[in-house]
């Protein structure tokens, strides 16, 4: 199976000035990489939880003005998308690599997969004190899980529960220093170890 790795030219993308510049780029440099892993990974969970999964690989084609400030690829048990469901992320910012479990606005059982994970909340004690927690999608910045685990994970997840616009991702940042470092295998071990931490609690949100 064909392997990659990003390097320092995959996030200067991000600084590209132009929403068609900065497309032409992502285009030729970064979705190459996202299907790759898309095709990879999607195989991954099919086989982990026993239903297909599909890769979702960001086409931003929404955008009429502003330049996309991050990209990736999601994966979901649908073929037409990812947003309304609990899902995968594989992605960069210009300053990191992000591997993530998440539920974002879109998903009209929100409340309900909230409520599962507020019940099983001492998953995440199982987790590395490396990982990540965040209540926004759009935005690069989270919080160490390690300072999370006293009252902000409580929060985040009765915010996600309460709150229309209320979101929630879990996972991994990796420093862009430190990720263009990986060699493909590295990555690719880097990658299958947190998705596999994170697993028992996507089982935990869809009930398997």
């Amino acid at each position: 199976m064909q392997k990659t790795q990003w390097t320092n030219q995959d996030f200067e993308v991000f600084q590209i000035n132009g929403l068609e510049q900065r497309m032409d780029a992502l285009i030729s440099l970064v979705r190459p990489k996202f299907n790759i892993l898309g095709e990879e990974y999607s195989t991954y969970f099919s086989s982990k939880l026993g239903e297909e999964f599909y890769p979702h690989v960001a086409k931003h084609a929404r955008r009429t003005v502003n330049p996309p400030k991050d990209s990736w690829v999601a994966f979901a048990p649908y073929k037409r998308g990812y947003k309304a469901l609990p899902h995968f992320q594989i992605g960069l910012w210009g300053t990191h690599l992000f591997i993530v479990l998440a539920i974002i606005y879109e998903a009209p059982q929100k409340n309900m997969f909230a409520e599962r994970l507020l019940a099983k909340k001492t998953l995440f004690n199982e987790l590395p004190n490396d990982y990540i927690v965040s209540g926004d999608h759009m935005s690069p910045l989270a919080i160490p899980l390690s300072k999370a685990k006293d009252d902000k994970l409580e929060q985040l997840l009765v915010r996600l529960r309460d709150v229309k616009k209320g979101e929630f991702l879990v996972g991994r940042h990796i420093s862009r220093e430190k990720t263009i470092t990986l060699s493909a295998d590295n990555l690719h071990h880097l990658i299958e170890e947190t998705f596999d931490s994170l697993l028992p609690i996507y089982k935990a949100i869809t009930n398997n």
